[in-house]
């Protein structure tokens, strides 16, 4: 590893790589197409950005003229801003240019910085291909590409904009895959993707980090909000990451706790970028209680010791579960996860269970404790269709949203 590379690590207060990071490291220097199955929280982006600067440095001279070598696709403005701030801590002494765009912002400033020329690029879809439509970005010297979250790309109907965007990557090229899952429709995108890849799995698909410890406590829909205000207190909770089903059930949380003086601040799609950074920017320097947030506005929150998250709103989708309490134990460290679970959703707890392998922790002694009378089999039956219409519904939605 070359040595301005070393320093920048050795800065950033790294000493021992995580099990994707040694195994995954190697692989990408040895420019072999890399298939990585990693929840959320192994350190997948140092497991691809540090070996790719390492690349792209070592081939720098041999450059006439800088232009995109490495293209980063990921799903998320946050996460896209996120991998890229991390990219700068790497590549710090390095001579390498990186840039990041996303939607919902005007293009001018990121238009001069990718006039100025860059090495590394990340992108959410959408703007890349806006982009690429206008004639601005060319991915003609693509070298290194790297897929990242393809699953949760998948869940938000970026498919098409994924089809696009591979078919004009140069064939000769080294791809990298990053998966926290892989159902069926992963791994058939993966096989357009990829050559010959290397399968990399740290741990079993679909399951928990074992540093979270998971709690599950049954109430009723209207002690939803005197619940979470107990445990704030009972817990001694001083900041958590809430997750709420909806943008609007988000905004009515933050009002509720805000009554009770607890400092919060909703992020979800109707928030402008700059309001969702200065929100995000405020919890990690504590000057947050809760950040409530929707699960697609919270994809790529990487928050240094964050020790509770906590699930309002129970997922209808078993695998957003994981994805959710992946914002806790990451790399190793511990955390909580605590679940509030209503009547309704009794049976995605079930579903939950059932694709991590375990029994969720029941929380006895609960102040609130579930007293409706659960569903009948008939009432299960419609509740299964309706929970199927809904799903329908929330992916139909977030599609028309992103047009």
């Amino acid at each position: 590893m070359k040595e301005s590379i070393l320093k920048a690590l050795h800065e950033k207060g790294y000493s021992t790589p995580t099990p994707i990071q040694q195994k995954a490291i190697p692989v990408v220097l040895q420019q072999k197409d890399l298939l990585g199955v990693a929840q959320t929280g192994t350190g997948k982006t140092a497991a691809f950005a540090i070996p790719i600067i390492q690349l792209l440095s070592e081939q720098q001279a041999q450059q006439k003229k800088r232009v995109i070598r490495n293209l980063i696709i990921t799903p998320t403005r946050e996460l896209a801003i996120q991998i890229e701030e991390n990219i700068n801590a790497y590549a710090k002494h390095t001579q390498l240019r990186h840039a990041v765009i996303f939607g919902g912002v005007k293009q001018h400033s990121q238009v001069i910085q990718l006039d100025k020329g860059v090495d590394i690029l990340v992108a959410t879809p959408g703007r890349l291909l806006d982009l690429m439509d206008q004639g601005i970005i060319s991915l003609d010297h693509i070298e290194i590409f790297v897929l990242d979250e393809a699953d949760r790309m998948l869940d938000m109907g970026f498919i098409n904009d994924i089809k696009r965007i591979i078919k004009v990557l140069p064939r000769e090229r080294q791809s990298l895959f990053f998966s926290a899952t892989m159902p069926n429709n992963i791994v058939e995108l993966s096989r357009k993707i990829l050559d010959q890849p290397v399968k990399i799995e740290v741990s079993p698909e679909s399951t928990t980090a074992e540093t979270v410890q998971q709690y599950m406590y049954f109430t009723n829909k209207a002690d939803k909000k005197n619940l979470i205000l107990h445990l704030m207190k009972d817990r001694e909770i001083d900041q958590a990451l809430v997750f709420v089903r909806t943008k609007h059930g988000a905004d009515r949380l933050v009002r509720d706790l805000k009554k009770k003086n607890v400092s919060a601040v909703a992020i979800h799609g109707d928030k402008a970028q700059n309001q969702r950074q200065k929100a995000l920017s405020n919890f990690k320097d504590g000057k947050l209680n809760v950040l409530v947030a929707t699960d697609i506005a919270a994809r790529g929150i990487d928050i240094d010791q964050l020790n509770y998250v906590i699930n309002y709103d129970i997922p209808n989708v078993p695998e957003t579960y994981v994805h959710r309490i992946g914002r806790v134990g990451r790399a190793g460290e511990t955390g909580t996860a605590l679940s509030i679970c209503e009547p309704e959703e009794n049976v995605y707890v079930r579903d939950i269970e059932k694709l991590i392998g375990q029994k969720i922790e029941q929380v006895s002694n609960n102040p609130f404790p579930q007293t409706e009378k659960p569903m009948n089999k008939d009432e299960k039956k419609e509740w299964e269709k309706e929970k199927q219409r809904r799903k329908q519904e929330f992916f139909k939605n977030r599609n028309k949203s992103r047009r």
